[in-house]
């Protein structure tokens, strides 16, 4: 997890714990990592602890986006920032909740995308990026109807990405992750009911944490991936594998 001297990654949805975990082992592998969410106020943490640059920007807002990355070139991009809305089943699912997820996970995930991505081809040195999916794209899960949607919706964008791209030598890839047992998570998860039968799939036998999604990251970004494009990687125990 080392080669990345002399490379910027820019890493969306920083504030949070698996966004900071990945810019903690960024810069720990010696990339010059620029940390990315809604304010610098939310930033602070992780900026003062690893020295990353913080640059603020709406991923609802087409403008924030055009503006916050104009004049930037990245060598690496994680899409990490998300939004998990509301567990609902799918008949109680409202179409706002809907829009919002798929406009934060999808669309939000594409403008950033476009961005770097023309940067990358006009340096003309190549580049990667990596998307934080969900295993929820990949098996249902009861009550994931608008989050399943928008990370499939993610996946797509990588695969079609990493067709256009290739040519020039920008790889794309994403990662599942499982449940990461956060304060938010356990609100659904710790709960015995819910969370003791999926436990119990987990060949595993765990949760995820936020490390366990950061290495995969950090892997697909480097070298030792250089051959690795449009692939999904699950980072979940074995549940999907079931």
């Amino acid at each position: 997890m080392d080669g990345f001297a002399g490379r910027t990654v820019l890493v969306t949805g920083a504030a949070g714990g698996i966004g900071s975990a990945i810019v903690r082992r960024l810069v720990g592998a010696g990339a010059e990592v620029v940390a990315a969410d809604r304010s610098v106020e939310a930033l602070q943490a992780v900026v003062r602890e690893t020295g990353a640059r913080p640059l603020a920007f709406d991923l609802l807002v087409e403008d924030s986006v055009r503006d916050a990355l104009r004049g930037e070139t990245f060598d690496g991009l994680v899409n990490c920032a998300g939004f998990g809305g509301l567990v609902a089943p799918l008949l109680d699912v409202r179409v706002a909740d809907f829009d919002r997820v798929v406009a934060v996970n999808a669309r939000g995930a594409l403008l950033v995308t476009q961005h770097v991505a023309r940067a990358m081809v006009a340096a003309g040195r190549g580049g990667a990026i990596v998307n934080v999916s969900s295993q929820a794209s990949l098996v249902a899960l009861a009550g994931h109807a608008a989050y399943a949607a928008s990370k499939s919706a993610l996946d797509s964008l990588t695969r079609v990405a990493a067709l256009e791209l290739g040519p020039h030598r920008i790889r794309v890839n994403s990662v599942h992750p499982t449940v990461v047992m956060t304060p938010m998570s356990a609100s659904y998860w710790g709960r015995p009911e819910i969370g003791d039968p999926f436990l119990a799939a987990v060949p595993l036998g765990r949760w995820a944490t936020e490390e366990d999604v950061a290495g995969p990251v950090v892997f697909l970004l480097g070298d030792g991936a250089a051959m690795v494009t449009g692939a999904a990687l699950p980072v979940d125990g074995g549940y999907t594998c079931r």
